[in-house]
């Protein structure tokens, strides 16, 4: 295949991520949460692929007109805030005077998070919470918290994105990789099982969601121990 066509193909799956956002879009205003999910998780596996292709393909080289990582962030946005921030708008998830507020702030700090272009550290992790919105919104319908509960969640985080906190990305940091591969795959099937059943989800699912979330704020916190015992001199050697 021409690999100017290759590289165009990556730059269109990536596109259809905004179609899939679309859809969700559709789905959340009819009220279908599942299929809004749905539609998501799609386009989460979009986002989770689209990279690798454009660097297999060598995109950026073969068609430099087009920015790649400038279609990736505005689809990402999409996807990974504006719509989870209408939903909160939307359900009875948080308290009814705080939903606009909470859906302003989420999309506020997620512009503040995808601008910066210090988000990312060389070792691969995120700085501060990466707005992954879509995540949280299925942990809120997942778990069925109070909604005073919830608002402490989101507020917490959008917060926590101003906060210089490494969180880990399962795939680009080198450290425990194979471990946070395999723990993102249990991550997808049990979302998979929330998606596929009513929500709040059983125990089972609750406690499978919440221990995965657990091990990749471990990893992320594990990352600034390290990161502060080298700098002040008590630990064995650098950050990794």
């Amino acid at each position: 295949m021409n690999r100017r066509v290759q590289a165009a193909s990556v730059h269109v799956l990536t596109a259809i991520g905004a179609v899939l956002a679309l859809l969700s879009l559709r789905a959340a205003y009819q009220a279908d949460w599942q299929m809004m999910f749905v539609w998501l998780g799609i386009a989460l596996v979009v986002d989770a692929i689209d990279g690798p292709l454009a660097r297999l393909f060598d995109v950026k080289a073969v068609l430099p007109r087009f920015s790649g990582e400038r279609l990736d962030l505005i689809v990402d946005y999409l996807t990974y805030v504006a719509i989870p921030a209408f939903v909160l708008t939307e359900t009875a998830l948080l308290p009814e005077w705080s939903r606009l507020p909470a859906a302003i702030a989420i999309l506020l700090s997620g512009l503040f998070h995808f601008s910066d272009v210090d988000s990312k550290t060389e070792e691969g992790y995120f700085v501060g919470f990466p707005a992954i919105w879509n995540i949280v919104l299925l942990y809120l319908f997942v778990l069925g918290l109070p909604p005073y509960g919830a608002l402490a969640v989101v507020v917490g985080l959008v917060l926590l994105t101003f906060v210089p906190v490494p969180c880990v990305h399962p795939f680009r940091v080198v450290r425990l990789r194979i471990v946070s591969g395999l723990v993102a795959l249990a991550w997808a099937v049990a979302a998979a099982v929330a998606v596929a059943n009513p929500f709040p989800s059983t125990l089972w699912i609750k406690i499978a969601l919440l221990a995965t979330a657990a091990y990749f704020t471990s990893v992320g916190l594990g990352r600034a121990l390290r990161r502060v015992h080298a700098t002040t001199g008590d630990g064995p050697g650098p950050a990794s």
